[in-house]
C-alpha cells in the first residue's frame, strides 16, 4: 500500500487516485469504485443501470443524476417512488429546505412540515402535486390509463415537465426508462390510488419486468451503480440473472451485512445468486451516498 499524499490545489480526480493507490479500507474502495465507474462510462459496450434508494433527490443528488442521463452515461434508472416524487416537487418550483436532526417534530407537524433527517418539506407541496398530477391524468386517453406500466406513466409525466434538471424530464427526452417497482409505496403512488377510486387507472407492474429484462437480454456488457439498496437494488440485480449476472457493479450503502438484509449485503454475496459474475469486478463502499457518489463521479468524468 501507499500512504495518501495531499497538497494545496489537488483535484478530486487526483485525490481519488491517491486513495486507489493506497488501496485499503474505505479509501481503497472509493478508488476502485471510481476506476470501475470510469470503465463503464467510457466503454460503449456497457448498458449502465443506475439504482436509486434513500433520500438522494432531497439530499442534493438530483442534478448529478440528470447530468449523467443527459450525457448518455446511464441507460436505465431503477428507483424508489419517493425519489421521483421529490424530483417532481423540485420541477414544480418548490425546494427542500435545510433543517436539523434536533427538531421538535410535534412542532413541525403543527407547522405543516415533514422532516427527512435534517431536510424539511412543506406538506402543502404534496397537495399541489396531487392537483397537478390529476390534470395530467385527466388529459390522458382513458384507454392508455386502463393498463399502463409505471415506467410508461412516468414517461408521460416526464414529457410534461419543463425543468431541464429533472430526472424524469431528462429521462423522457433521452428515452431512458425509469423503472419504479415500488411506485405505490410513495406519495405519488397513493395519489394514483385515490385517482383510481373514481376513474379508470390500472397500473401494470409486470410490464416493467418485461421492459427491464428485454434490456438485460440485449446488453453486450452490463454495469450497475447501486445507491442505497432496497427494492431497486434487488430488482436490477435479479433481472440481470437472466444473462448470468452483471459484469461490473458498484454499491454505495450505509447498511451493514450482519442482519442479512439485502441493502447491506456486500456485492460479493451476489455472485452466489448469479446476480454478479465476479467478486473482482464488484466493490461495496460503506459510506453515505451523498458523500461518495459525487466523489467517484467527479473522478470518473475527469
Amino acid at each position: 500500500m501507499k500512504q495518501i499524499e495531499v497538497r494545496k490545489g489537488i483535484t478530486v480526480s487526483e485525490l481519488v487516485k491517491e486513495m486507489e493507490a493506497c488501496g485499503v479500507l474505505g479509501a481503497g474502495r472509493i478508488g476502485k469504485a471510481a476506476r470501475l465507474l470510469r470503465e463503464i462510462f467510457t466503454d460503449s459496450d456497457y448498458t449502465v443501470f443506475l439504482t436509486l434508494a434513500g433520500a438522494l433527490v432531497p439530499g442534493g443528488m438530483r442534478n448529478i443524476i440528470s447530468h449523467l442521463i443527459d450525457r448518455g452515461f446511464v441507460d436505465v434508472i431503477v428507483t424508489t417512488g419517493a425519489n421521483m416524487v421529490h424530483d417532481v416537487v423540485e420541477a414544480l418550483g418548490y425546494r427542500h429546505k435545510i433543517g436539523t436532526f434536533k427538531a421538535d417534530d410535534a412542532q413541525l407537524r403543527r407547522q405543516d412540515i415533514g422532516r427527512i433527517g435534517d431536510i424539511y418539506v412543506e406538506h402543502r407541496i404534496f397537495r399541489d402535486l396531487e392537483r397537478w398530477l390529476y390534470k395530467i391524468l385527466d388529459g390522458m386517453r382513458a384507454k392508455t390509463l386502463w393498463r399502463i406500466s409505471p415506467s410508461r406513466l412516468l414517461k408521460e409525466i416526464g414529457d410534461r415537465i419543463e425543468d431541464k434538471n429533472s430526472i424524469l424530464a431528462t429521462s423522457a427526452r433521452k428515452n431512458i426508462p425509469v423503472i419504479c417497482p415500488g411506485l405505490p409505496d410513495s406519495i405519488l403512488g397513493f395519489q394514483l390510488w385515490t385517482y383510481g377510486q373514481g376513474k379508470k387507472l390500472v397500473l401494470d407492474p409486470l410490464g416493467d419486468v418485461s421492459t427491464l429484462v428485454d434490456i438485460v437480454y440485449e446488453a453486450e456488457k452490463s454495469g450497475m451503480v447501486i445507491l442505497g439498496g432496497g427494492l431497486p437494488k434487488h430488482f436490477g440485480l435479479f433481472a440481470n440473472t437472466f444473462r448470468g449476472g452483471v459484469d461490473v457493479a458498484i454499491q454505495i450503502t450505509m447498511d451493514r451485512a450482519e442482519h442479512g438484509g439485502l441493502s447491506g449485503a456486500p456485492l460479493e454475496e451476489s455472485v452466489s445468486w448469479g446476480k454478479a459474475k465476479s467478486e473482482e469486478r464488484t466493490v461495496s463502499v460503506v459510506c453515505d451516498a451523498t458523500i461518495a457518489f459525487p466523489l467517484i463521479v467527479s473522478a470518473a468524468l475527469d
